[in-house]
C-alpha cells in the first residue's frame, strides 16, 4: 500500500468514525465516548498526512507512532461501544477491525523505518 492509498484509507477511517459517532445514543456514556472517539479517530488521518510531510525519516517515524497510538485508542473506544451495548456489534465490528489494521500497518512501517535509521 502506497502513501496515496494510506492517505485515502485513513481519511475514510476518519469519515467512518464521524458517521459512527452520529449513531451513538445521546446519553452520558454515548456523549463521553463520542467526544473521545471523534478526537482519536479523526487524528488518524490528520496525523498520517502530517507524517507524509515529515522533514526526515525520524520525523516520519515519530508521526507514524502517533497515528498508531490514535488508531489503537480509537479501537479502545469502539470496544467500549460494543461491550457497553451502545450499538449493535455487527454495525461496529468492521470499524474496529479497520482501527486494528491501521494500527498494525503503522507499527510495521514505524519499526521498518526505525531499523533503517539505525543502520
Amino acid at each position: 500500500m502506497n502513501e496515496i492509498d494510506l492517505k485515502q484509507r485513513t481519511k475514510l477511517f476518519s469519515l467512518r468514525i464521524l458517521r459512527l459517532v452520529r449513531a451513538l445514543p445521546p446519553s452520558i456514556d454515548g456523549n463521553a465516548i463520542a467526544r473521545q472517539l471523534v478526537r482519536a479517530g479523526t487524528s488518524v488521518g490528520a496525523n498520517y498526512r502530517a507524517a507524509c510531510l515529515g522533514r526526515s525519516k525520524a520525523a516520519f517515524a515519530a508521526k507514524l507512532g502517533i497515528v498508531e497510538e490514535e488508531a489503537d485508542e480509537s479501537a479502545f473506544w469502539i470496544e467500549l461501544i460494543i461491550e457497553g451495548h451502545l450499538l449493535r456489534p455487527k454495525l461496529v465490528e468492521p470499524l474496529l477491525h479497520e482501527a486494528n489494521e491501521i494500527a498494525k500497518i503503522m507499527a510495521a512501517s514505524r519499526l521498518s523505518i526505525s531499523k533503517n535509521l539505525r543502520k
